[in-house]
């Protein structure tokens, strides 16, 4: 049975036990800073059960993609040495919120297992928890699992908790026997870590919420979250036992053989190609870009590992990419968001690809040289900080090539030097949550089913306080100037997301006013931050709930100006602009969006123009709530950053642009304004970014250009339409000067450079010259020091200068000296006595440092380091 197939039957499965079936969410989890990838299929229910979300169903399943490479869960290292490990696979998944529990999950299971894939029973165990004595008597009594293929397993692997603290419950988990061939033990034994059984599916039954105390509380609403992977599944399927050896992975390991050329079908290389392209295309699909931190780092890593295992194996021009249509072949049908950006992830590959190809053969040179000249099995960690510095070599990339040698890394060493630069490093791990509300603690399911936002529709609203929280922890009152954060039963108060900053205002209560800074979601709950400015506020007041007008304005015109920005992109740029990032605030707008190079002086005012164009033809803004599928059957584009329901939000800009957004907008185009871009710069390999002001914020941009315009033609005494010509006069006339004060500086040199051939003392029949000079230009210097070697004939000469704290420093070595002496590691010498470090040709090279008061001492070594050279 094909991978398709088994997908196929596991949904359609599901369905007819009255599942709505939910496509795959992101691989950014949008919204949930605790998670660097989407890392199983409950991930997109996470809200649902900590019952901040409402759902129109209770039973739901799912095929979802999962990435597990980088943070808590990463099995990048593992890759390509095991049977089973992946850094993308596949969940299939059915869950209940609230409804069915144990009995039907289970039998739902057993079904699927034995009825409809026809896996023969007699190989399937079971476990389940210690004391989960209800799941072990629906397994013996009513499934009727014989007591030899059951077990009870302490410990964490049958508990599986969200966190320290939320719900959690215990697991039952159902194993495939592959065959007495297989070395390994049945679950619970002591050989139970081997091949033989493999767990295929985990059944988890949240019935309990933990307490920060540890104590565990039965939950009102008890739910199932059930996991099995696809390509574990597959291979049971498919009568093997390496998921390698499944039809996908085939498919593609055969393709990544011909494109590198290689008949090796069983290298393991070949099975990390396979693999990275999974994640690869998958994580630029959903937006993730190469770069230097977070997701985009992790990225890197998995990329540039693919590639040289695709250069081991003999490829010498870039190959990944065009891996990337059998992968399509494969999959597309089921994700046909992988297909619709083909473009654009070969394209990303691609650049990638080029990007590290500049530097593989150097960096696996340097590291060649350095294992051979090892004196242990260590690689020092000076080495390794090269590699990863220099030449872009991720620490996992050398640990891989040490392991195929047999080598450790010498990883206390390495993060000594890395220093600050570790730091960017381990940003892909670095995912924190923000302060945790507990709001599914503090308020019943009731309360969060009916929270709602109504500031489409006022700004100004009467509402009731249903929570106060102070440090995270819910209180009764607060009195004046406590911060706290507030939860009201609706709000007109727009919450952070998609990209748009929450809403600042007022809450009026009967005894107090708090102040609001800021409105953050939790779930689906809007939350007030701020403090309370005078008397006192309490659970279950009568509040007025004022937004801040003036503020919100400003903030629709740039939210509104944001999505015509996108859209005039797309036309000028080229269809495959997609938005990757944005931020919008009363002040201006930020939107990053993929395009591989610059936007032209000319692109920018072709887009700057459209969006005026737009605003002038005053359309109405028209938001409408439709289905997502319907949404997207209408042509309306999902923006990069925004986690989107069952049920969204579609804003139409007059026939120019159409979106999915939930952000607050302007009634007309024309309540804009005015639109002006102020900014055009990279943000990542292929990521450009755009700042821009819209309404109010345009009008001042301008009114403050003009006003910098005023004084720029007062200080050239100049009328503002001879500005330009006087400014170049002005310039042409400091670079005759410039040019005139180097030509006096030269002079001085030269005659300062010949005063100082007496000074050369001569060592084992060469002239040495170390001597400090009133020139702290580093050009002039090496002028200085190539003309004074000229005239010394055979001769070593270190010329130092200095401006302030800097040092410069020059190194010249005459030609018939250089291969006893070389210029790089003589000026490397003096440079580390004065607080720097440098390097060059033999015969010439530059150094600079910092500490001058050490300058006289280091000259007057070099006679005896160039003595020792040449005894």
């Amino acid at each position: 049975m094909k991978s398709t197939d088994i997908r196929s039957q596991f949904l359609d499965f599901f369905a007819a036990q009255g599942h709505q079936i939910v496509p795959s969410s992101s691989l950014v989890p949008h919204g949930d800073p605790t998670l660097l990838f989407t890392n199983a299929g409950m991930v997109q229910f996470k809200d649902v059960f900590l019952g901040l979300e409402q759902r129109p169903y209770r039973r739901a399943a799912s095929a979802q993609r999962c990435v597990r490479a980088g943070g808590k869960h990463n099995d990048l290292d593992n890759v390509g040495y095991t049977a089973r490990h992946h850094t993308f696979f596949e969940m299939l998944g059915n869950f209940s919120f609230g409804d069915y529990f144990k009995r039907d999950a289970i039998r739902f299971a057993w079904t699927f297992l034995t009825e409809v894939l026809r896996l023969p029973a007699e190989r399937l165990w079971v476990t389940v928890h210690p004391q989960d004595d209800e799941a072990a008597e629906i397994w013996l009594g009513e499934i009727g699992v014989p007591k030899a293929r059951f077990r009870r397993i302490p410990g964490d692997d049958n508990f599986w908790s969200m966190g320290d603290v939320g719900p959690c419950g215990p697991c039952t988990e159902i194993f495939y026997d592959h065959g007495p061939e297989v070395a390994g033990g049945p679950p619970g034994s002591p050989d139970a870590d081997g091949d033989r059984y493999i767990e295929i599916w985990n059944l988890v039954f949240m019935q309990y919420e933990r307490l920060a105390d540890g104590s565990l509380r039965p939950l009102p609403r008890p739910s199932v979250d059930t996991g099995m992977g696809l390509e574990r599944l597959a291979a049971v399927l498919q009568g093997v036992h390496d998921n390698y050896d499944t039809d996908i992975f085939r498919s593609l390991i055969d393709a990544a053989a011909r494109v590198i050329g290689t008949q090796d079908l069983a290298s393991r290389s070949l099975r990390v190609i396979a693999d990275h392209i999974r994640s690869s295309a998958f994580l630029i699909a959903d937006g993730v870009l190469p770069s230097n931190e977070g997701r985009g780092y992790v990225l890197r890593r998995i990329i540039r590992r693919a590639a040289r295992h695709g250069a081991r194996l003999g490829a010498t021009e870039p190959f990944f990419h065009r891996l990337v249509a059998p992968l399509v072949d494969a999959m597309g049908d089921a994700y046909p968001e992988l297909a619709a950006a083909q473009a654009a992830v070969e394209t990303a590959l691609r650049e990638e690809e080029e990007r590290f190809a500049q530097t593989l053969s150097h960096g696996l040179a340097i590291l060649e040289r350095d294992m051979q000249r090892l004196g242990g099995q260590r690689i020092p960690g000076e080495t390794i900080f090269k590699l990863y510095d220099t030449y872009g070599f991720p620490v996992d990339l050398t640990a891989d090539i040490a392991r195929e040698r047999g080598l450790e890394l010498d990883l206390d060493g390495f993060e000594q030097a890395m220093a600050q630069q570790r730091e960017r490093a381990r940003a892909a791990s670095q995912f924190h949550a923000d302060e945790d509300l507990r709001l599914g603690e503090v308020l019943d399911a009731a309360t969060l089913a009916a929270h709602r936002f109504t500031g489409y529709e006022r700004e100004q609203d009467r509402a009731r306080v249903v929570a106060l929280l102070k440090d995270g922890e819910p209180v009764e009152r607060i009195e004046a100037g406590q911060a706290a954060s507030v939860v009201l039963d609706h709000t007109p108060f727009y919450a952070e997301s998609g990209g748009q900053v929450g809403d600042s205002g007022v809450l009026e209560g009967p005894a107090g006013t708090f102040a609001v800074t800021d409105t953050r979601k939790e779930g689906a709950v809007h939350v007030h931050l701020g403090a309370l400015e005078s008397g006192a506020l309490a659970v279950g007041d009568e509040v007025t709930a004022r937004v801040d007008t003036a503020r919100r304005t400003r903030i629709r015109a740039n939210h509104s100006a944001t999505h015509l920005l996108h859209a005039a992109l797309r036309q000028v740029l080229g269809p495959h602009v997609t938005q990757k990032g944005s931020l919008v605030d009363a002040e201006r707008l930020r939107f990053d969006f993929s395009h591989g190079k610059p936007v032209s002086a000319d692109e920018l005012a072709r887009i700057e123009s459209l969006v005026n164009a737009q605003i002038r033809a005053n359309a109405a803004a028209e938001a409408s709530e439709m289905a997502l599928a319907d949404a997207q059957a209408a042509g309306a584009m999902a923006l990069f950053g925004e986690k989107y329901g069952e049920r969204v939000r579609v804003l139409r800009l007059g026939d120019f642009s159409v979106e999915l957004c939930g952000g607050t907008h302007v009634a007309r185009t024309g309540d804009i304004g005015l639109f002006k871009i102020v900014s055009e710069s990279a943000v990542a390999a292929g990521v450009r970014r755009i700042e821009a002001v819209a309404g109010e914020g345009a009008i001042d941009w301008l009114r403050q250009a003009d006003e910098r315009l005023r004084r720029l033609a007062a200080t050239l005494q100049a009328g503002e339409a001879d500005l330009l010509d006087k400014l170049e006069h002005v310039l042409a006339r400091q670079r005759e000067q410039e040019k005139e004060l180097e030509r006096l500086r030269a002079r001085l040199a030269s005659q300062a450079g010949d005063s100082l051939l007496d000074q050369a003392v001569e060592v084992a029949g060469a002239k040495v010259l170390a001597a400090q000079l009133d020139i702290g230009d580093a050009k002039a210097l090496r002028e200085q020091a190539d003309r004074l070697r000229d005239k010394l004939g055979s001769a070593v000469l270190v010329l130092a200068g200095v401006d302030g704290d800097k040092v410069s420093l020059v190194a010249a070595v005459s030609a018939d000296l250089t291969a006893r002496v070389k210029a790089g590691e003589l000026v490397n010498a003096v440079a580390q006595q004065v607080g720097g470090k440098g390097g060059g040709r033999a015969d010439m090279a530059m150094a600079g440092g910092n500490q001058p008061q050490a300058l006289p001492a280091a000259l007057a070594g070099v006679a005896d380091w160039v003595r020792e050279r040449l005894a």
